[in-house]
């Protein structure tokens, strides 16, 4: 007899997206809520099929999609998810190659119906695809995970694209890198991961693409499980930090050609590591600390890997490119020398810290490609970008981090930049005045009622699609496209659409004057009007389409970015992820509802001159101070 899974009062919460102090008020309140039906007084068991027919009831659950509703399923009675997604992974690999699945653990045994329905509507491996995403999306327990847009940027500097190669990860965690290298047209892709779960997450994913390769558990620092094996290029996000990682039996390591790793620069044992498993000419290309690249004990190694051609760019990345998001990480490209080759004569330091991420990766892209294809390797772009002579490099430090590094623009492009800056400012100030909405306070007494987005959905008033998740359409490809793609950053930043298609996209969406976008992450409720034609939505972006005739879009932006929203939408205390289908809208009629939109459309505007003017500001006070102190500008003497 099959038995109902069960869920405890923290994991209702957690389906729910409420507090456990909301569930314990819910068992209070309402008389109807389910009775335990399993568990202990102080923990409680209920029939997870009844807890959802009585939240939707209370129309505490909004209507999800079938994929939502596996996995909030999976997250709510598992302990790791990880393990349960593995699971389901197992169950839809041996379905699509026509075999039975194995023993099925509990409670994964408990929603087979549910997972066959999914691979039924999308096919296994898409439905694989959609329960990853879910998974891997940014929250606490997640730290691992490699942004889809950092790893298209490695896979890109090691070259590997349309011709194919062969790339390995050491470290592949679920394998963010090995699918990027897949999407860009490698040949095969092996990792290896100390994680048993996430190891066998990046396998199945291979496994159903039927990618020629392998996942391999296990340490590939203490055992290699592809020692003796060269491929075109190495790819890997390493653990940092990590000073049990075996120095002492791995003192004579055959690796260690640049020099024994001492116990405090673990990282710099992976980044041999990575070179021993390149062929030669292939390039690697590590996420590294940024304090690697200037610690006094891993000097002498860095000084090894300038002089013999291993380390060919150190690049500095933004904060918030990649966990731990505080830090500005550093990317660090390598070559394994040709034999008989001459040692090149300059490495590339790129001093991207400045700016967003992916916005800069076109650009560090532009440099890299530059560098290589200078016969002299000579590349030098003010403040971004410079090849530095190895003399300059190989000092008593070797330190490589590379703002260090840069050159100064000289005094006349100072002294214009200044002007520019300056007068630009002065014009953003000048239109604040008329910019500011003109407001005032509400007759005491008048209040609204409210309606959410959910229920406007359900009524009409507006279309609800999205968000958009990658490679959910179907099964060997991507949709193909020349239209740019509005992304979260975009929407972020109130600019122009950005992205591009490729086979993450999943589906095209085109967006229509009147729109208005939500991030479904992002570090706060945010909402945008699209106001030009011709894009199309993002990944992770909520789509809301108003019917003119009951909503005015700007209206239901304003209404949707509102501190409260914040509060109401997140999906888990102090995550960046939002259900905008739980925001709450105020009832109003339609004209009064443009009077407010157009409030605040100008209130938008403000705020887009007030953040121009914040980033002018700060240019050119930090141009002024700089230029002083260097005696390139000096003080000017007014006339008495």
């Amino acid at each position: 007899m099959q038995v109902n899974p069960t869920i405890t009062a923290a994991e209702i919460a957690r389906l729910a997206g409420v507090g456990r102090a909301a569930v314990s008020n819910w068992r209070k309140r309402h008389p109807d809520f389910p009775t335990p039906v399993g568990g202990t007084s102080a923990s409680p068991e209920f029939d997870l099929a009844e807890v959802e027919q009585w939240l939707r009831r209370q129309n505490k659950l909004p209507e999800l999609s079938r994929a939502d509703r596996l996995w909030r399923h999976l997250a709510a009675v598992s302990e790791r998810p990880a393990t349960a997604l593995a699971a389901v992974g197992a169950v839809l690999l041996a379905r699509r190659r026509g075999d039975r699945p194995g023993r099925i653990d509990t409670p994964v045994a408990d929603m087979l119906a549910e997972i066959d329905a999914l691979a039924d509507e999308l096919g296994p491996q898409a439905a694989f695809d959609e329960l990853w995403q879910r998974f891997s999306a940014p929250g606490p327990g997640r730290p691992w995970a490699t942004p889809d847009d950092l790893a298209d940027l490695m896979v890109a500097l090691t070259g590997v694209g349309a011709d194919g190669g062969s790339v390995l990860d050491p470290a592949a965690g679920t394998g963010a890198i090995l699918r990027a290298a897949v999407r860009a047209g490698c040949t095969s892709a092996c990792g290896q991961e100390l994680d048993e779960d996430l190891g066998t997450l990046a396998g199945l994913w291979l496994a159903l693409r039927e990618v020629p390769g392998e996942v391999s558990l296990g340490d590939s620092l203490r055992a290699d499980a592809f020692a003796g094996r060269s491929v075109d290029a190495v790819i890997c996000h390493p653990p940092f930090g990590i000073t049990t990682w075996g120095s002492e039996e791995l003192g004579y390591d055959p690796r260690w050609v640049y020099g024994a790793p001492p116990r405090t620069e673990p990282e710099l044992a992976w980044v041999q590591h990575a070179l021993a498993h390149l062929r030669p000419g292939g390039h690697a290309v590590l996420l590294m600390p940024p304090a690697a690249a200037g610690r006094r004990a891993g000097r002498r190694i860095r000084a090894e890997l300038l002089r013999h051609g291993a380390l060919r760019a150190v690049i500095a990345l933004p904060s918030g490119a990649a966990a731990p998001h505080g830090v500005p990480l550093h990317l660090w490209v390598l070559r394994r020398p040709l034999a008989d080759a001459p040692a090149p004569a300059r490495a590339l330091l790129v001093d991207a810290a400045d700016g967003e991420f992916p916005d800069l990766s076109a650009r560090i892209r532009t440099s890299w490609d530059a560098f290589i294809a200078a016969p002299d390797g000579e590349v030098e772009e003010v403040g971004f970008a410079r090849a530095v002579p190895l003399i300059e490099l190989l000092d008593e430090e070797v330190d490589l981090t590379p703002a260090r590094r840069q050159p100064v623009a000289d005094g006349e492009q100072t002294g214009e930049h200044l002007v520019r800056t300056r007068d630009r400012l002065a014009a953003v100030v000048g239109d604040l005045p008329a910019l500011m909405p003109q407001v005032m306070p509400a007759p005491t007494g008048t209040t609204s009622p409210v309606v959410t987005v959910a229920e406007l959905a359900r009524t009409g008033a507006l279309e609800l699609i999205g968000p958009v998740r990658g490679g959910a359409t179907a099964e060997g490809g991507g949709p193909t496209g020349g239209a740019p793609v509005l992304t979260v950053p975009d929407v972020l930043a109130g600019v122009d659409a950005s992205g591009s298609v490729d086979e993450r996209l999943g589906q095209e969406i085109p967006l229509t004057v009147g729109d208005v976008v939500v991030p479904m992450i992002a570090r706060t409720l945010t909402a945008r009007v699209v106001t030009t034609d011709g894009t199309l939505l993002g990944r992770n972006l909520y789509l809301l389409r108003p019917n003119p005739a009951a909503l005015d879009p700007w209206f239901l932006a304003g209404q949707l970015r509102t501190s409260a929203n914040e509060k109401q939408a997140s999906s888990l205390s102090g995550t960046l992820r939002f259900d905008v289908r739980r925001a709450q809208v105020r009832r109003l009629p339609l004209d009064e509802q443009r009077t407010h939109g157009e409030a605040f459309r100008r209130l938008d505007a403000f705020e887009s001159a007030i953040r121009q003017a914040a980033s002018l500001g700060a240019e050119l006070v930090q141009l002024t101070a700089d230029g002083l102190a260097g005696g390139i500008i000096r003080p000017a003497v007014e006339s008495s």
